[in-house]
């Protein structure tokens, strides 16, 4: 039977997409993880549901309580992940965290994911931030360009020697290059541990605090599945450092590729509403590494 050319060039397309998505991407599991095989509850273990035999949970909060959970172990570059299916409705007030955190007080690394909830109908906001020793206030802001509570949506990060790489859907939303050669701290001696909570921060979260949290429309509830974590856990943090037979430090990875690229300056271009970079407020001298973080 002979197929058209059109047919035939359409599913050749396809296949060299999947190819290039799984080189991109490699998969090194078999199955995927149960969330107590990498993570422990940290938070209100009566407010954490397992589903589905553990691979997946549910949190929730009330007005009692809510909830978190964290990595077992702490890693020192690599690439984490999780589905996530944030709050429906009237949300606002609440915020959903997925972050890395290394775990000390005076020199903090941190690399933030916070899904800011909404009143109803408005867009969903997601936060991301990066402390590196010790230094914060690195806050950027964009809306989704999807509703993030009507099912699950992959959110990244990948770290490396070379940058972190926030991304939905692997699609790029910011990108904090390591230019500590120019004198700007990036987070690479530090390894940290993998955290998700669930919490009230009405005082900030909505509209700079304006919308408080509805709690007649509690429980909030939300959802995770395909816990995914690929990073070096050598005690030794230089050994991580000077392993570039890890995937993650792969010529592939210590940039955006053109098409990554794109989408990201689209993201930049039509979804973002607040980077600190321009708030002249705050920052009435532009932060350096805001002159020199590029693609």
């Amino acid at each position: 039977m002979m197929y058209p050319l059109s047919i035939f060039l359409n599913n050749l397309l396809l296949t060299l997409f999947l190819i290039r998505l799984v080189t991109l991407f490699p998969v090194t599991n078999t199955k995927p993880a149960t969330f107590l095989e990498d993570f422990r509850i940290t938070w209100s273990d009566s407010h954490i549901k397992q589903l589905d035999g553990g691979k997946g949970i549910q949190l929730l909060l009330d007005q009692n309580s809510g909830c978190g959970f964290a990595s077992k172990k702490k890693y020192l570059f690599g690439l984490v992940s999780m589905k996530i299916k944030l709050i429906p409705g009237d949300s606002a007030g609440t915020v959903t965290a997925f972050y890395m955190n290394s775990d000390t007080d005076q020199v903090r690394d941190e690399l933030d994911f916070e899904f800011l909830g909404n009143r109803t109908g408005q867009p969903y906001s997601v936060q991301t931030n990066v402390y590196a020793h010790g230094k914060g206030d690195r806050e950027q802001r964009v809306n989704l360009w999807f509703d993030p509570s009507a099912d699950f949506h992959r959110y990244s990060i990948l770290w490396n020697y070379h940058h972190v790489v926030f991304s939905v859907d692997e699609v790029p939303i910011r990108v904090y290059k390591n230019n500590e050669h120019k004198g700007t701290p990036f987070p690479n001696s530090q390894p940290m541990g993998i955290y998700s909570t669930l919490w009230e921060a009405d005082d900030w979260a909505t509209r700079g605090g304006l919308e408080k949290i509805d709690w007649k429309e509690a429980p909030f509830y939300a959802y995770y599945k395909d816990f995914d974590i690929e990073g070096c856990t050598t005690p030794e943090p230089s050994a991580c450092a000077s392993n570039r037979a890890n995937w993650w430090e792969g010529p592939s990875y210590q940039r955006l590729d053109a098409g990554a690229a794109r989408r990201y300056r689209w993201v930049r271009m039509n979804h973002m509403v607040y980077d600190y970079c321009t708030d002249k407020r705050r920052n009435p001298v532009t932060p350096p590494e805001c002159l020199i973080n590029g693609i």
